[in-house]
């Protein structure tokens, strides 16, 4: 049976472990020796480990194991272990909970760790012990980090124990443990030269962390472990890179550790020289603090949200026989518009929509029912669809044309939807396929525009919006929100009226004034990021100056239609040999 040597330390009564310092650190380096399978087939032998504390050795832990498997002859020849050894040796679902115990509360260190707390992992899943989720330590990796090749070719353990001049590992689970003791406190020596000093700086350091992440690790102290922004800013106090977390003090420690593996990240942190921290009442506030400060300051490392002033709108114009346009700028005119759109492509996939659904002119002469009709090359041809061509009168040509699409983009897009689909399935009845591929990506273009735009315009109709959601802690979050802008951000405290603080909220928050199509006071993104707070099932609307809903023949019946869409625009067409296809069997 295994001889057990036990003592607590106060390593199990601390809260934070990797704060400590390797000294004050209690370790169980552990070995095991097995049959050369797979960690699945748990086939361990022996398993021996050295409890340790401050370079005192402090017990042992040495057993044989039973597999309930044959022994492979080549490890009975590395190991010298044989089936006839194992025979009297307990089970391993009699050692795996002896061995828990032995390790309660310390920090497992192993030779090339994945491979024995693989093992071992794999043992307490078979065998229903519940994993205790360990700090593990590899003294491999720690070597391959604080020893260079022109002082040893490898790292293996009989090599680094030849090196440090330490005991001599055997290939028995005991031995080779003791030996990796002797490595382990070798390598903590050179750790010293790298200032890592704790069990934290430890493990990060035997992840591949790169100079500069260490170098610049100062930079996520003292940060509040609060919901808000941070910004890392350059030496002249530019902003480099604005992000957003639950937890400012975790989000930026993970800049420095291996996790991170991002290139420009890297080259980020070797020009960053303080990071800024910018607390916030709750994770909306901070997610629309974020995307204003990118908008502002356009950091040169972030990627997203760098210029929320590049949006396109597709304009009906105001005149006797309206056309679409491609703007840049809403106007208080009497035109309709349609968007936003991210770029002047996806606008034009739109137009193309329109135009294959409605008879609008796609001529730019300005026409009027006085002037004469202009020249045209098309009309030459025969071919043009322009109302003046075929003597439309305005009132026919709005009828028809102009006030379809006005009622699509502010109320239903049915009549578009379906005259699109009803292409869609001409095409795929003569197998034109591609043809029908190219009108379902403008069907899709012209959706995703109507169904956002008729979202956004749901809110920012709406004069003043209250709402609140349970904090985490007790307590309420509180929005005010005016135009689709939040305004003013808070939280109540626990088991008090949260009115007091709405009131606060009021009385200082942002005054807007309103002004043209859905995105009136704020950018489109910050707007949906607040309808997508306000849409959690906890969110409680306090007060609202108005109805907000959306019609009920609106664009958003077809949010099925549009995945369906979309899920077809990401496969290949594939022609296949049918005589009949439908609009829906084309959508996927």
């Amino acid at each position: 049976m295994p001889s057990i040597f036990v003592q607590q330390t106060i390593d199990q009564l601390l809260d934070d472990p990797e704060a400590h310092s390797l000294r004050d650190t209690t370790f169980v380096v552990v070995d095991l020796e097995t049959t050369g399978g797979r960690p699945e087939d748990c086939g361990i032998t022996e398993i021996g480990a050295v409890k340790t504390l401050g370079g005192e050795e402090l017990g042992e832990f040495a057993t044989l194991v039973n597999p309930g498997q044959p022994i492979p002859p080549y490890v009975t020849v590395l190991t010298g272990i044989t089936s006839a050894m194992l025979a009297p040796a307990p089970p391993l679902t009699e050692v795996i909970p002896a061995f828990l115990e032995f390790a309660r509360g310390a920090v497992w260190v192993a030779h090339n760790a994945p491979y024995d707390v693989g093992f071992l992992k794999a043992a307490c899943a078979r065998f229903g012990y519940p994993w205790p989720h360990p700090k593990v330590l590899d003294t491999a990796a720690l070597a391959r980090r604080a020893l260079t090749r022109d002082e040893v070719p490898n790292r293996k353990l009989a090599t680094l124990a030849a090196f440090f001049r330490t005991r001599v590992p055997s290939h028995r689970a005991l031995a080779d443990a003791r030996a990796t003791v002797d490595v382990l406190h070798g390598l903590f020596a050179r750790l010293g030269g790298h200032k890592v000093f704790t069990l934290g700086e430890a493990i990060e350091f035997a992840r591949a962390v790169s100079p500069v992440q260490r170098s610049k690790r100062h930079l996520g102290e003292g940060l509040p472990d609060t919901p808000g922004v941070y910004v890392f800013r350059a030496l002249d106090d530019r902003p480099l890179y604005v992000g957003t977390s639950r937890s400012i003090a975790t989000r930026v420690k993970s800049y420095f550790t291996a996790a991170e593996k991002r290139a420009r990240i890297t080259e980020m942190l070797a020009a960053a020289t303080r990071v800024e921290a910018i607390e916030c009442a709750h994770s909306l506030e901070a997610e629309v603090r974020e995307l204003r400060l990118i908008g502002a300051h356009k950091p040169p490392y972030n990627r997203r949200s760098k210029f929320p002033e590049r949006v396109h709108w597709l304009k009906l114009t105001a005149e006797a026989y309206p056309r679409l346009s491609v703007v840049r700028q809403l106007a208080g005119d009497a035109a309709s518009y349609l968007g936003p759109f991210s770029s002047t492509k996806t606008a034009e996939l739109a137009a193309a929509a329109v135009y294959d659904a409605l008879p609008l002119r796609q001529c730019t002469h300005k026409l009027s029912v006085r002037t004469p009709r202009p020249a045209c090359a098309l009309a030459e041809l025969g071919r043009c669809p322009a109302p003046c061509e075929h003597h439309i009168s305005v009132e026919s040509y709005d009828a028809d044309a102009a006030q379809p699409f006005r009622t699509a983009t502010a109320g239903d897009p049915g009549p578009l939807v379906e005259a699109l689909l009803a292409r869609i399935d001409g095409f795929a009845a003569g197998q034109r396929y591609e043809e029908a591929g190219v009108l379902r990506g403008r069907l899709g273009a012209l959706l995703r525009a109507t169904i956002r735009m008729q979202r956004l315009h749901s809110l920012t109709v709406i004069a003043e919006l209250v709402a609140a959601r349970p904090a985490a802690g007790g307590g309420w979050e509180l929005a005010v929100v005016r135009h689709g802008r939040l305004v003013a951000a808070g939280t109540s405290a626990p088991r008090v009226h949260p009115q007091p603080t709405i009131d606060a909220l009021l009385a200082t928050a942002e005054t807007v004034r309103p002004g043209p199509g859905p995105t009136p006071c704020a950018s489109a993104e910050e707007s949906e990021r607040v309808l997508a707070w306000l849409e959690k099932p906890d969110a409680r609307l306090v007060e609202v100056s108005e109805g907000w809903a959306l019609p009920a023949t609106g664009a958003g019946r077809f949010r099925d239609l549009l995945a369906k869409v979309e899920r077809a625009t990401n496969q290949p067409y594939v022609q296949h040999h049918v005589t009949d296809r439908s609009s829906v069997d084309l959508l996927g």
